[in-house]
């Protein structure tokens, strides 16, 4: 399974974590297949010697085996503790269910339970926070299977209740701070947000350079609908928009507005582009209609970067 319309024919047949496994074994078969063949996604108990080392933590039953010297990793030395920060605010349920299902918060969940089953494949603890114009949820991060178990539950919960989130506005400036003092210890912070908030970019970004100072390092995917939201392609006749935080509506011919949309949402585009490059935040697109692995992918490379 590569993207959101491949898991929606079997949404409601089978469980979440089901679909997180088809879409993380897919993506490894495919990168076992790619140019990446060589990078592992498999969690590493052991690393080559290296000469000058200490000798106390060598795996002489391995050198046994092997004719050659590895020292064994433990778990403080290997694992990485991640924190999924999910948007619910109602922007996140464009465009609406008529279209197959497919939207933005579908896409953040779907996406959050396979980073979720790679996190546990690598035995990293992994915690969750959803924020709308509070924190909905706030877990601890852990790597116990009772856990991952209760990860998958409150996802699987998020899209049963997926029409209660409609008119739920969001102000991710103080929440981010908040989530960010409740940070304890070095994490990777991993947010999905469409980032449309009555907040200046000023204020977020003051809060993510927050979690920057507490050396937590972050990966913010973009999620948008990239037809829709920045290149407004609608056929031209009379549509009515609704703010889905407010309920405010306006009926307007798309061709009328589309190039003066278009000129705005690349402006913001590129703002939120630069100041994540300006924070060391590292950005990436997530297009709803785009493959899992423009997820996955980034994911890993950065791990690998930390590890």
């Amino acid at each position: 399974m590569k993207n959101l319309k491949d898991i929606s024919e079997y949404r409601g047949l089978v469980s979440l974590e089901f679909l997180a496994r088809q879409v993380v074994e897919g993506f490894i078969t495919g990168l076992h297949k790619s140019p990446f063949h060589g990078f592992s996604v498999e969690f590493a108990e052991h690393r080559l010697y290296n000469t000058g080392e200490s000798t106390k933590n060598i795996d002489w039953k391995l050198y046994a085996k092997t004719d050659r010297l590895f020292t064994k990793r433990y778990e403080e030395e290997t694992n990485l503790r991640s924190r999924i920060i999910i948007d619910v605010s109602s922007s996140m349920l464009f465009p609406n269910r008529k279209n197959d299902g497919i939207n933005k918060l579908l896409f953040s969940i779907y996406s959050a339970a396979a980073l979720v089953h790679l996190l546990k494949k690598q035995r990293d603890a992994v915690g969750i926070t959803l924020f709308s114009d509070k924190i909905e949820e706030h877990t601890e991060a852990k790597t116990s299977g009772v856990h991952i178990a209760r990860l998958y539950q409150i996802l699987d919960n998020l899209t049963a209740k997926e029409a209660a989130q409609l008119n739920k506005r969001t102000s991710p400036a103080d929440l981010l701070h908040e989530t960010a003092d409740k940070l304890h210890r070095r994490s990777l912070v991993i947010i999905f947000s469409d980032m449309f908030s009555a907040d200046s970019q000023e204020r977020i970004f003051s809060a993510l350079n927050h979690m920057k100072h507490n050396k937590h390092e972050i990966i913010l995917f973009h999620v948008t609908d990239k037809q829709h939201e920045y290149l407004f392609d609608y056929q031209n006749f009379p549509h009515k928009f609704v703010d889905m935080e407010t309920g405010e509506t306006i009926k307007l011919n798309p061709n009328d507005v589309k190039s003066y949309f278009e000129q705005n949402s690349a402006e913001f585009y590129t703002n939120l582009k630069l100041k994540c490059g300006q924070y060391k935040i590292d950005f990436v697109e997530a297009d709803i209609n785009a493959d899992f692995q423009d997820v996955l992918l980034p994911y890993l490379f950065k791990r690998r970067k930390l590890l």
